[in-house]
Formats: C-alpha cells, structure tokens, sequence
C-alpha cells in the first residue's frame, strides 16, 4: 500500500496519539501494529533473545519525517533518534526539495565484499594465481553453502586477490570474494561463504588461513540521491535565495578542504542515516563504518555530499555513500516495530530502502548548511534542546512546555535557570497533591 502524501502542513503541531493515527491510516497499519507504536514493540521476554545478560529495555522517540519525496514515490520516514531539530530539520529540507520535484535516487546490485587472509605464503604471485585457477571451484563452495540467496537471485560474482609483501605480520594474501546477498543486509551470509571457501584457498596457495570475514566498506553497494531547488525556494527572513545558495556553497567549500569541517558536516549526514537505520533494525555501526572510511578512500577524508549551482541560479546536490541495509533477516524481522517501521516506509528490497537512505542524508545535509548560511544551527536547535532542559531540571506534563519556552524566551538554555523558573512556577501553582 503506498502512501497518498507524505506532505501534511502544521503536522508537528498534533499530539502524539494524532500523529500515530494519520500514520496509521496512510499506510494501512492494523490495530495491533499501530499498538506497538505506542508500547515500543518489545517485551523483555523478546529482548531477552536478541542480545545476552538483559536486564531490561531502553526506549527512544520514533519520530516520522513528513514531505518526502523520492524518485516520485511519497514517502514517510520513520527514525529513533533523540537529538533535538534532526526530524524537524529533515521534514523541512524535504519541503523545500519539493520545490524541485524531490530526490531522485539509485543504487548499486546489493554485492558485498568478504575476505579471506592468509599467511605464511612462500610465494604470493604463485599463490594468487592458484587462487584465480580455482574461481569456478570457489563459485561452487560458495553458493553451496547459501542456497536460499542463490534460489533468490543472488550468490558468487567474482574474486580479487590482493598481495601484501610487506606488513607488520609478515607478507600476505587477501582474496576478496563478491557476494550478491539481495534483499538481506549480508553479514552472516558473507560470512558463511567466507568460511566455506577458505579451505579451497588454503589448499590453493599453501598458507594459514587466519581472518574469514566481510568487510564493512561496501563500495560495491553504493546508493545516491540528487536534487535540485530553485533559489527562490530557499529564502528565508532577511535572506533572499541566491545568498543562501551561495551561503551553501561556502560551507561546502570548507568542508572539501578541512577535515576538521569534513567531520561535522558527514556526522549530520548520519544523523537522518543512522535514525531509520535503528528505526528499521539495521545496523548503524556498520553503515558509520562504511560512510567514514568511503570518505577517507582517496586519503583525504572529505564530505559525502557535493552542492553547486546550476545555470539558471537553483542549487543542486548529490550524495553517494555505501549503505549495506537490509529488509530480510536478522533485527528486521525479529523486532516487532522494525517490521512495522519498514511498513510504515514501504519498501519492497533492500535496494529501495538504500535510496531512501541516501535521500534522508542528503536532506539532512541540506538541513544543516541553509540552518548555518542563514540564522545559524543554534536558534532552532537550542529551542527544541529546551524542553530536554525543561525535564532535566524536574519539569513534568505542562511545565515542560512553560519552562521551555521562558527559556527560550530568555535567550537563556541553561539547566541552573530551568530549575529557578520551575521553581517559581511550582509556588505560584503547587503540583496536585502537594
């Protein structure tokens, strides 16, 4: 079931309850899923097989990013995350985007990488050509030991072998085998092949099998987003467009040379990333890992996104970043409300999923740089870090909000001056009961 639009003006402003409702209906969740959104989808019990020595559940907000659109398909976001503005900012970036015709997005087959390392090599040319000898009978293994990706459309395609004469542990070799995993993220799968193969390679070349495991920098696995908005749209109070648009470009100018900037500017990236990675059960550790080291592949770590003007003056982005993501196995299915938070996105494959990824990173990155070309990040961030504050400080129900907003008021985000004003709230109007 597809989503009529993402797009709903003033949505913030609902209660929680009336959020989870329009939800609901728009994407055909039942009454027991769109329990779960309100519990949390976990019993201790459920926990309890996930991961060892549970003693308990954490919560976090799931949040719904509005407005997107994605390669014409509306879509809502759903994220876990607990920083103030990144929803709020991302929701708003996608309006704008909108302006534009939203994100266009793609991807790569989803081929991940696994490794194989051995040591005690008398010859390594010798050896990687014995390697390269047995593909087929390494092709063989391999999808022999996962059946059900190959029946699925996935399995071996193909094989490096990397020499490495001179490291700390004395020379080596590394047989990096490609691996279609489909729709699953395809760590255990890789690693199972890995594990199957490495006799074959221990035969081939002579030497001690030692590591057999994927590599996390899925540069095979590639996803990207682009847009495009006119100048006009990103205007915002005492800043016409063009100042925006050439705000942008200055901080992305930064980050291209400094990687002091670079980091920053990549985090905020993830922060939408890493959200509808927990959302949905992925692991977000591993795309981070991914993200960071893609950024780093030339030698200089550098930005993941790319901003520019356009010949008729509208501002033009893209992303590109490895996202090994998955919607089979694992977290996906055994958490009950990453099931529904796929549900909620209406992804059909892994691939689908990866771009919508992109898209939430592009955004957010366009989120933060018009927030710093234009009032700065603090304004908007810190009157959403108020009402954390506000609780901080003993603040419960309405006075969240009231001390909240004297804070922002005040220009005065501090926890010493949250305790005062509820404080003096509290005298003028005691807490029932006390």
């Amino acid at each position: 079931m597809g989503v009529q639009t993402s797009r709903y003006p003033g949505f913030y402003r609902l209660s929680p309850a009336e959020r989870a409702r329009w939800v609901a209906e728009q994407v055909g969740l039942s009454p027991e899923e769109a329990s779960l959104l309100e519990s949390g989808g976990l019993t201790v019990a459920e926990a309890d097989h996930l991961v060892e020595n549970v003693i308990g559940r954490f919560a976090l907000p799931l949040a719904v990013a509005v407005n997107f659109q994605v390669s014409g398909r509306e879509v809502l976001v759903p994220m876990v995350v607990e920083e103030p503005s990144v929803v709020a900012g991302l929701s708003h970036a996608a309006r704008l985007a909108r302006a534009g015709g939203g994100f266009r997005a793609g991807s790569e087959e989803p081929v991940m990488r696994g490794q194989i390392q051995v040591v005690d090599v008398a010859d390594l040319e010798a050896a990687a050509q014995a390697v390269r000898a047995r593909e087929e009978a390494i092709r063989a293994a391999a999808e022999a030991a996962t059946p059900s990706i190959v029946a699925r459309g996935g399995g071996f395609r193909g094989l490096e072998v990397r020499r490495f004469p001179e490291t700390p542990a004395g020379p080596m070799l590394v047989v990096d085998l490609f691996y279609d995993v489909r729709d699953a993220m395809g760590a255990n799968a890789v690693n199972t092949v890995c594990e199957a193969v490495a006799p074959l390679v221990a035969e081939a070349t002579g030497g001690r099998v030692v590591l057999r495991i994927l590599s996390n920098l899925a540069d095979r696995r590639r996803a990207w987003a682009e847009v495009r908005i006119p100048a006009e749209a990103l205007a915002a109070p005492g800043f016409p467009g063009e100042r925006v648009v050439q705000g942008i470009l200055e901080a992305q100018a930064l980050a291209e040379v400094d990687p002091y900037r670079a980091a920053t500017h990549n985090k905020g990236i993830m922060n939408g990333i890493d959200a509808v990675a927990i959302a949905t059960g992925n692991d977000w550790r591993a795309l981070e890992a991914a993200a960071h080291a893609y950024a780093a592949r030339e030698g200089r770590y550098r930005p993941l996104t790319r901003w520019w003007r356009e010949a008729d003056g509208a501002l033009g982005g893209r992303i590109e970043l490895p996202l090994a993501v998955g919607v089979v196995g694992g977290t996906t299915q055994a958490h009950p409300l990453a099931r529904v938070a796929l549900k909620i996105l209406g992804v059909a494959s892994a691939r689908e999923l990866a771009e919508i990824m992109a898209a939430v990173g592009l955004a957010q990155n366009l989120a933060a740089l018009r927030a710093l070309a234009t009032e700065g990040i603090q304004r908007g961030h810190m009157a959403l870090h108020a009402r954390q504050i506000a609780m901080a400080a003993g603040a419960v129900g309405p006075e969240v909000e009231a001390v909240a907003e004297r804070l922002v008021a005040e220009g005065n985000i501090r926890l010493a001056r949250a305790q005062e004003i509820l404080q003096a709230l509290r005298a003028d109007h005691p807490p029932e009961g006390a």
